[in-house]
């Protein structure tokens, strides 16, 4: 008796279903969504650790502003809430699946972006920061930083886009279906030229009300 005319009707059937079900799956993207899903997450994690790169620099700017002694207190202030807001966010992989508190962390990270923006166009206006090695040893590192997030933001929205594509095309948006493969939420560019842009600073006292 030959070996395939040993096999049950069922066993040959359910490998027939079995080889058609992973073509299938091969054809309709399934290994896809794999792929770029942990793409997805890896260029994410990166952008998390640029940004935590950049909230452990903080402190240290911080301690070196208070030693000048007519700083101004509301441009430091704003930094250490910003900062507060944005670290207090717990920046977890699953944040990429959640686009309402991806918005939330994305605005945080913006207000942080600002306030580190007007701190140091502010520190310009003192000498003796200017002239401190420490505080300028700070800056090229924080300057670093912002380029780094600025790559691994850029990474990430690449990797979000060809994932999206993939999940809305035909066929393979039936098995985006399917498994819950849903849209991953990108960083946006509203306000994005407005916050790069280091704010006006103007030290002319307001006029006294009469």
């Amino acid at each position: 008796m030959s070996l395939i005319s040993s096999r049950s009707p069922w066993r040959l059937a359910a490998s027939a279903s079995l080889l058609a079900a992973t073509l299938g799956l091969g054809g309709c993207g399934y290994n896809d969504f794999q792929r770029l899903d942990e793409q997805v997450k890896a260029d994410w994690s990166e952008v998390l650790n640029q940004y935590q790169r950049r909230a452990d620099l903080i402190p240290n700017i911080v301690a070196t502003v208070k030693g000048e002694a007519s700083f101004e207190q509301d441009t430091l202030t704003k930094v250490i809430e910003a900062r507060s807001r944005a670290t207090s966010i717990q920046a977890t992989p699953e944040l990429i699946n959640n686009p309402q508190a991806f918005q939330q962390f994305q605005a945080a990270q913006g207000q942080l972006s600002s306030a580190l923006s007007r701190l140091m166009v502010v520190s310009e206006n003192y000498p003796t920061l200017k002239a401190n090695q420490g505080f300028q040893d700070l800056r090229v590192q924080l300057e670093g930083t912002e380029n780094r997030i600025t790559v691994a933001r850029n990474r990430y929205i690449d990797s979000v886009k060809t994932y999206n594509v993939l999940a809305r095309s035909f066929p393979s948006n039936l098995t985006a279906m399917v498994f819950s493969y849903q849209p991953k939420p990108s960083f946006t560019v509203e306000n994005e030229a407005a916050i790069s842009q280091p704010p006006a600073v103007s030290f002319d006292k307001p006029a006294s009300a009469k």
